[in-house]
């Protein structure tokens, strides 16, 4: 044998073997329908008896490893199920003439046949034959497990008979010397009268019934054979048989010992007719066939002590396994089958969970010359011994592994590498190696695995996907390396690896879209929030001269009222909470507002920023985006990002948008802990209306110091007592809202003189009929300055006049210069009470003081 079966497991040694084969032209998927059919009869129980037979299918089997059965019964091929397709009855010759010549492959070996016919009707299928079975369609063949049920018990019979007859001590006759393939020719010539041969010749033979006693279902009768026939091989130094007696009774033992299977729940056996009464207690009833039947098939007559005596412990199994394997380590052509032990002695560790004990089984696996294998072998071989240690737990090795066939799929010597079978293979090994392709499981801490074999299989991922024609998935994993593992990364590799994907994005850009590979595997997006490194976000305030405030009319009596302060000692809150919580100021739509972040550069180089943007929710917003170009390992820059809410409503800046290297990144901030924030959540309130003032007076060289609320526009002037001027106020409407409303108001402040009459008057009328006035109109509103003093006050006048004096000043624009303005039916006089709607007004305020010269300010 020079193909190993790495499927091989210590319980198949009670199967028997049926090889399942189409002839002729038949599809590919209706054969494996039927085979599939075929395959679940995998557990027969025979009639009249309580044992039961197990069957092991195979769709291929190479010729030379029947020439083994007799070394190990369960090699041996004793069933063959022929499926074709015959259309007509001019056809049915050469069919059954090719299911013919498929019998005569395994014709030595073979207990029974079957053929199943599809497609054939006629007087041909009607009639009535053991061997052959007819049905009209693939769809239509509703008794085929019976069918095969039945071919089963056929191989029974002659199981049984065969096991009776080389189990039955024939005084006189001459036992057969069994022999493996490459051991015929050194036989020749010695002396078969010699007791060494006879012995030689028993000690085969007990091995051999004792695998027919274990194949039939008699475990009691296979254990003591084997025990005889270790006794016979030993004395006579027959070591290759000598293991094989060995691994018989090691398999026996796990039978006895573990009923579910070594292979896995998918392999596991079926519960037995006596578990099913009730003694699943007792794993090896199942095997007790019970009384003489009426058949004449004998029956396994043994006690639970005897089996008990004779069936090995956990512990000796493997003690036994180690033994038959050093045995057949000293015949070079007993490769496979050493190879096969071994994977059984490492199920059934991996059962028993002796994980260290199984990883030397394994250790010695690897190390076993097969000759010259074919690179699928050697990709199978790789991968076989990758899941086995993945069986006993050891992830990293078993990734090894992995990596190894992958590499072998794609070998200098293989004409037409296999890059798609090496990407699948090396995307397995990520688990092994602590590996995630998502980037979220590399934000929560620290770093699991070996950040250098991480780096190495990325690497790795990148170049096979490359080859594969798939260059978004070589930016996605460049991506990926370049995100997590830039902590790891040298001055060098940094360049490098940035090059790399430079080259790559100038093909294929990379974006933020779920990328799904074609076996279902979805590769989620890779945002650079390290590309640059982002340490606060701020938003920001309008300029003074755009804020909007709440502010209640001039003529109010300004009264604040006061909200109960309650006091806690408790303050629970989450970042969360701080950055959806509102912040006091707001934003107008459709005017441009700022974010300030703080960010430094890691790299090596001068980190080019193409555009970076801002991310928001709520409201629509247009981000206006930015270039950046950040110096080499620079330390905290900040970059202010603009946009514009075209909306009113609540807004909230949920993160930000880059584009570096190619790639196109959405960084959210609640992926970002270490972000420092006050606050991402604002208020954008509907646009206003901007107004600008001007005044035909000149500007005071003394301005008043205008409140939070207020703007302030100070002109001067001077006058006498009894002098009168006129001011020239212009209004331009430079916002994109009508202005709707005016009113006008004065104040008189710091005065201890007596007024007589209206110290400023204004007539509204002509200024109110322009309204409403549309952007880019002006209107003109003319104040009468008039100064009339009562100076009869006494004796300290002159003092009087030098310590006050009168001003006229400008009161600013009482309110923002944009506000949403509400129409009014009708415009309320001087001291009448004002609306309490926020945002509602434009009023000019002006207010006289008194000066030692008599000036006026305005």
């Amino acid at each position: 044998m020079s193909v190993p079966d790495y499927m091989q497991c210590a319980e198949d040694h009670q199967t028997v073997l049926v090889v399942v084969q189409p002839v002729g032209i038949v599809p590919e998927d209706q054969f494996f329908r039927i085979y599939k059919r075929i395959a679940s009869v995998a557990q027969v129980s025979i009639r009249d008896s309580q044992r039961n037979l197990y069957i092991r299918y195979r769709h291929h089997y190479l010729p030379e490893n029947n020439e083994w059965g007799d070394f190990q019964t369960h090699r041996k091929v004793v069933g063959l199920i022929s499926v074709t397709t015959c259309g007509s009855a001019k056809e049915w010759p050469q069919t059954l003439d090719r299911f013919h010549g498929q019998k005569e492959v395994f014709g030595a070996t073979l207990y029974d046949s079957r053929l199943l016919v599809f497609g054939l009707q006629g007087e041909i299928a009607e009639q009535q034959r053991t061997d052959v079975a007819f049905y009209s369609s693939y769809d239509d063949c509703p008794n085929v497990e019976k069918r095969v049920e039945d071919f089963v018990e056929s191989i029974f019979i002659v199981l049984e008979s065969k096991r009776l007859d080389r189990a039955t001590d024939k005084s006189g006759d001459k036992i057969p010397l069994l022999c493996v393939p490459f051991e015929k020719k050194d036989f020749v010539g010695l002396d078969t009268d010699s007791r060494h041969y006879k012995k030689r010749c028993q000690g085969r033979m007990r091995k051999h019934v004792g695998d027919l006693c274990l194949q039939a279902g008699m475990l009691q009768d296979a254990l003591v054979h084997y025990h005889m026939a270790v006794e016979l091989l030993r004395s006579v130094n027959d070591f290759l048989w000598l293991g094989a007696a060995l691994e018989g009774l090691c398999s026996a033992s796990v039978i006895f010992h573990y009923p579910g299977g070594t292979a896995g729940g998918a392999a596991g056996r079926k519960p037995s007719l006596a578990q099913g009464q009730g003694q699943a207690a007792d794993a090896g009833k199942r095997h007790r066939p019970g009384a003489l039947t009426a058949n004449g098939i004998s029956a396994d007559t043994s006690s639970e002590i005897g089996r008990a005596k004779n069936c090995l412990g956990p512990e000796d199994i493997i003690e036994k396994y180690k033994e038959a394997i050093s045995y057949y380590g000293k015949y070079k052509n007993a490769g496979v089958i050493e190879l096969e032990a071994c994977v059984k002695a490492v199920r059934v560790l991996a059962i028993q969970k002796r994980a260290m004990e199984a990883s030397e089984f394994l250790q010695n696996a690897v190390y076993i010359n097969l000759g010259q294998l074919s690179e699928e072998e050697k990709i199978q071989r790789y991968s076989i011994l990758s899941e086995l240690y993945h069986l006993i737990g050891f992830h990293r090795k078993s990734a090894f592994f992995k990596r190894v066939a992958a590499m072998q799929c794609v070998a200098p010597t293989i004409p037409e590498p296999g890059w798609r079978a090496c990407y699948k293979l090396l995307l397995e090994t990520l688990p092994g190696y602590s590996l995630s392709l998502d980037p979220k499981d590399f934000s929560k801490g620290t770093h699991r695995g070996w950040a250098a074999v991480q780096m190495r299989l990325l690497h790795e991922l990148v170049y096979a996907s490359r080859r594969m024609g798939n260059p978004g998935l070589s930016v996605r994993h460049l991506s990926f390396l370049l995100q997590t593992m830039l902590d790891f990364l040298s001055d060098q590799e940094k360049k490098e690896v940035t090059q790399s994907l430079e080259n790559y994005t100038s093909k294929c850009p990379g974006g933020m879209e779920v990328l799904t590979l074609p076996d279902g595997l979805k590769l989620p997006p890779v945002a650079f929030t390290k590309l640059p490194i982002i340490r606060s976000v701020k938003l920001l305030d309008l300029p003074v001269s755009l804020r909007p405030h709440k502010q209640k009319g001039l003529l109010e009596n300004n009264m604040s009222t006061k909200s109960p302060f309650i006091y806690s000692p408790i303050i629970m809150h989450t970042r969360g909470e701080e950055r959806n919580k509102n912040i006091e100021f707001q934003w107008v739509q459709g005017e441009v507002c700022e974010v300030q972040l703080m960010v430094y550069n890691p790299m090596p180089f001068e980190l080019r920023v193409e555009h970076m943007g801002l991310l928001t929710s709520g409201v629509e917003f247009e981000a206006l985006p930015a270039a950046l170009f950040l110096p080499a390992e620079s330390g905290l820059y900040p970059v202010t990002l603009v946009g514009v809410p075209r909306t009113a409503g609540n807004i909230t800046v949920t993160g930000y948008h880059t584009s570096v290297f190619g790639v196109t990144s959405d960084c959210l901030l609640e992926g970002l802990p270490s972000v420092i924030t006050s606050g991402c959540m604002v208020e954008v309130i509907p646009s206003l209306p901007r107004l600008q003032l001007s005044t035909s007076l000149p500007r005071s060289a003394h301005p008043l110091q205008p409140s939070k609320e207020e703007l302030s526009s100070s002109v001067s002037v001077q006058l006498f007592n009894g002098e009168t001027q006129h001011l020239t106020i212009t209004l331009e409407n430079i916002g994109s809202e009508d202005l709707e409303t005016l009113e006008v108001a004065s104040k008189t402040c710091n005065t201890k003189e007596k007024l007589f009459g209206e110290f400023l008057s204004w007539d509204l009328e002509e200024a109110v009929s322009q309204l409403p006035l549309k952007p880019g109109q002006s209107v003109t509103l003319t104040v009468n300055i008039k100064v009339r003093l009562d100076f009869s006050g006494g004796e300290n006048l002159l003092q009087d006049l030098n310590d006050d004096g009168i001003s006229v000043t400008g009161l600013p624009i009482s309110s923002p210069l944009r506000q949403v303005l509400k129409p009014r039916a009708e415009t309320k006089p001087l001291g009448s009470e004002s609306s309490k709607t926020d945002y509602n007004h434009v009023k000019v305020g002006l207010t006289p003081l008194i000066s030692p010269f008599l000036p006026y300010f305005l």
